[in-house]
Formats: C-alpha cells, structure tokens, sequence
C-alpha cells in the first residue's frame, strides 16, 4: 500500500507592527506601574481604559553564546526600574513577508528579531495583587520555525477588560529551538537535546506560577492557549511531566499530536539521525564552533523543526501518554476550522486523483467516498479537505476522544465562518489562523470589510473562551448552550453566521481516515 503523501503546512500566525513606547500614566487602580518580578523591579503603562500593560519582561537569560541549545536559566538580576513598554525581539527567524491567505496582520514585525528573544507580555485590569483574577498563558503558532508575541491579533486588552489576565509569551523557534545532536546530548544535564522550545513555555509557565499575582492574578487558575503549533505546544505541555502543576485547563485550536502520516513527533534518535549532518555542512568540528556561528548563517539551514521524544520533556509518544491516562488531566476546549485545508504544491487533476485513491485497494471506494473526485473542481477541493483532516481534524478529534472517554470535561468547536477579505484575500473561507482575532476579541486589528456578523461572532467566541477561562465551562445565559462534547453523542458547537451545537458532521470521515493514516497507508 502506497503511503497518503501530502505537505507539511506552514503553520504560520505572528504579527503586524512594533508596539509604540508609551509612558506610564495614571489611574485610579490600586494596582502600580511598577512590579517586583524575578529579576528586580519593571515598570509598564496604563492605556486610555486604566489596563495596565507590561511588555517585554524578560523570564530567563538571553539564550545566546554559550546559552545557544542549552535550557532556559535563571533571568540575569537588574538593577534599578526597567522599563517594559514595548515588545522584546521576535524569536531568530526569516524576514517576514505576506503570502498565501496570511496578509500582513498575521506577520510578525520587521524587527527587531533576535536570538535574545525570552520575553513576555502581560494585560492586566486588577486593581491590587490580592485580586486573584484568571490567567490565560497565550502560545503562538508558526510551524516551530516562526512566530512571536508582538502581535495585534494577540493583543490582550480585550479580554483584559473582561477580567483575564492576559500572558503572552516567546519561546525559541527553527534551529535555534528544535536542534538535537548526540553532543548537545552528553553536555545536558538531562542526557536530552531539541526540545528547547518546549522548555522555554515551561519556563514561562515557572514564571507565571511564581509571578503573576503581582499583577492580580490567580496562580492557581491558569489556562494555556495556542493555535496550529502553539495548539501542539499545548498538546505536549498537557502530555508532559515537567509542566504538572503550572495550568488547570487548556485551549488548543487546530493542532495535536496523535496521528502518524508525517505528522507525529519523531523520537530524539530519529530527530537526531535527520540532523547528523547539521555540523559538517557549516564546517564545524564542535559545539564550540557551531555556538560561534552567525544567527544568520544558522537561518539558512533547512530541516523540519519540532519537539521530539526525548523522554525528559516528552517521557514517551503523545498517544500513548493519553491513552494511558497519564497526562495532565485539565478541562479541554479544542477544535480546528472548516477552511483550513492548506496546499503549497499543484493540485491533482481529476484523473491523477483517483488514480492515486486506487493505491489503497480495498479502502480506495471508502476513499473516494469521503474524497470524491467526479470533476477537477471537486478533486481539488477533496485535496483540501485531505489535508484539513489529516493535518488538523484529525488530530484534535483524537484529543477530544480520548479526554472525554476518561471523564475529563472537553468542549469542541467548528470554525465555519468564511472570514471577509478584498482582492486576493476575498477567495479564503474560514481558513487556518481566521478564527484567533475572533476568539480574542481582535477584530480592530484586521483591515478586513467586517460586516455585523463578524462582530457578533467576535463577543459569541471571545465570551466563551473567557467562561472557559474562568470556570472551565464556556456556558452562560444569553448565549447557545454548548454541551460537553461525549465520545457516545459527540455533540460539537458549530461557530459560524449562526452559532449552534449539533453531532459532529463528519465522524465516519474523521474516523475512516484515522484508520486509514494508523495502519501505515
């Protein structure tokens, strides 16, 4: 049987334009610009509402130089009040540049960039540390090669307003994220290398369990939240040991980590074998040599970054943590959008479609069942959904699937809400990444023709993702229940023009392609 053969997405979402430096003012809140944090003293800003906003906080070293693949340490003290109002650099990544249905609001600013880059956000309305309001830890995507806190679309004001205190947060992408070598291995303390990235959110995560009631926040109310490979991030922090403790529920919007196809999370081994030759291309006999070499010059190495099993930070496959019920057992809201199948090659003619459905025997009927192909058009739009299923679908439908059959309380969503655009943009439908601006109450940030719809959907989604964040349900009156999602009833909320609940749609499809993607086809 031939192998289902499609491409990895970029799982992009970043940002817009760098904040501008404002000075702090006052207010009325009791609650003061200036912070005692791990580090010394920081000073942010109140805006024009009386929100409190501190940007750019460091929550560990720089990770460069000798700290380049090594885990996030302690933040270096400072003397003095620093001042935390503007964003920190972007993680070490290209230039960014609009392409595909991402216009420019879901780009992270031109600069800076940095390998500096351990920096977090904080929004906060509370007026005194004894407040104990809900936090939410946000985590971006950008396939662990991209991506960044500064963004609009993740501004935290909004829900800020509503009584969260808003996180956000960088962690380290690409190479300087994600490299594993034998020799990173045996300086480690932990005997483990490329899961960086991953241990740079837990020690975000360390942070705010240690820090955020002096902004009025509860430590012990946190809900981490991520989209596309911050949704994964989620998936591994809820499956990982070292993060135990630092969050009691979770938001992942169209991505996990459960299925094969490409799509799993290798082994450190494997991870290492496809990056062997890492040291040889740059013409470097040591790490010594490699920790020298220019952040740019790093940039130009290609490879597919991500966590790996390493079994320190991800003790075993993802699957078999869940299946075995030793994850960290938090209430879930998760789902992926209806539109967001993604296609970087040409698509398959009819013809070339179906032929390549008849490599799989006596599933291509059930196949072609699920993915028809009776015309070009509808070829191409079967290749679509493929790859919403496979990449997206898929993956939190197992999540949901395997939380709710141990009794762990999980909510799931379909975004169908064909998001409004002009020119080039006016072709995308509800596609990857659409639904954040909606969910955060961000739409002001978005040059797009929104109508009335969009922004009843905006106070709908960002009403039930703050319920969640405080209470655990999404529910309140006024708004269409949302049930608990059951692996018998499998009730979902449509999230669309009009927002209702009803059975999943498409279970047999989800279910015949998981099958289909775990038996090796």
């Amino acid at each position: 049987m031939r192998k289902l053969i499609l491409l990895s997405p970029l799982l992009f979402v970043v940002a817009l334009v760098p904040a501008q430096t404002r000075k702090p003012a006052s207010s009325k809140g009791s609650l003061s610009p200036v912070v005692k944090v791990e580090g010394g003293r920081v000073e942010g800003y109140r805006d024009g509402s009386g929100l409190l906003i501190f940007k750019g906080i460091p929550f560990a070293a720089p990770p460069v130089g000798a700290l380049r693949w090594k885990a996030p340490q302690p933040v270096i003290p400072w003397q003095g009040i620093r001042k935390c109002t503007a964003f920190g650099p972007s993680p070490m990544q290209p230039a960014p540049a609009p392409f595909y249905m991402w216009s420019s609001e879901f780009l992270i600013p031109k600069a800076p960039i940095s390998e500096d880059c351990l920096y977090l956000n904080v929004w906060t309305g509370a007026h005194a540390s004894k407040d104990k309001r809900p936090v939410l830890v946000w985590i971006y995507g950008g396939g662990f090669s991209s991506g960044g806190s500064g963004v609009p679309i993740y501004d935290g004001a909004a829900y800020a307003k509503r009584g969260v205190v808003f996180v956000s947060i960088n962690y380290r992408v690409g190479i300087f994220g994600f490299l594993a070598l034998p020799e990173l291995d045996r300086e480690s303390p932990d005997h483990v290398s490329g899961n960086y990235g991953l241990l740079d959110q837990i020690a975000a995560l360390r942070w705010v369990k240690k820090n955020i009631t002096a902004f009025g926040g509860d430590p012990d109310n946190v809900t981490i939240a991520g989209q596309s490979a911050g949704s994964m991030s989620v998936n591994c922090l809820v499956a990982s040991p070292l993060a135990r403790g630092l969050f009691n529920k979770a938001i992942a919007e169209s991505g996990a980590n459960f299925t094969g196809g490409g799509f799993g999370i290798p082994s450190l081994k494997d991870k290492e074998k496809a990056q062997e030759n890492i040291e040889s291309h740059l013409k470097a006999s040591s790490l010594a040599d490699l920790r020298e070499i220019s952040a740019d010059s790093l940039l130009k190495v290609g490879g597919g970054w991500g966590p790996n099993i390493d079994g320190y930070v991800l003790p075993e496959p993802i699957a078999r943590i869940f299946e075995q019920g030793r994850e960290n057992k938090v209430p879930l809201l998760t789902g992926w959008n209806q539109g967001e199948g993604l296609l970087f090659g040409p698509v398959a003619t009819e013809q070339a479609f179906r032929k390549m459905a008849t490599a799989y025997g006596a599933d291509s009927t059930a196949f072609l069942k699920f993915y028809p192909a009776g015309s070009d058009s509808q070829a191409a739009a079967s290749q679509l959904d493929l790859q919403r299923d496979k990449i997206f679908g898929v993956q939190n439908y197992t999540w949901a699937n395997l939380e709710s059959s141990q009794g762990i309380p999980v909510y799931v969503y379909r975004f169908t809400h064909k998001v409004p655009g002009t020119g080039v943009y006016a072709k995308f439908g509800a596609f990857h990444t659409g639904e954040v601006p909606y969910a955060y109450g961000n739409l002001k940030f978005s040059d797009r023709p929104f109508k009335p719809v969009d922004y009843a959907l905006e106070k709908t989604m960002s009403s039930y993702w703050i319920n969640f964040i405080k209470s655990g349900d999404p529910n309140e009156k006024g708004l269409p229940d949302w049930p608990l999602y059951k692996s018998g009833t499998q009730k979902i909320m449509q999230l669309g023009d009009v927002s209702h609940a009803e059975t999943i749609p498409d279970r047999a499809r989800l279910d015949f392609l998981r099958n289909l993607i775990n038996s090796g086809k």
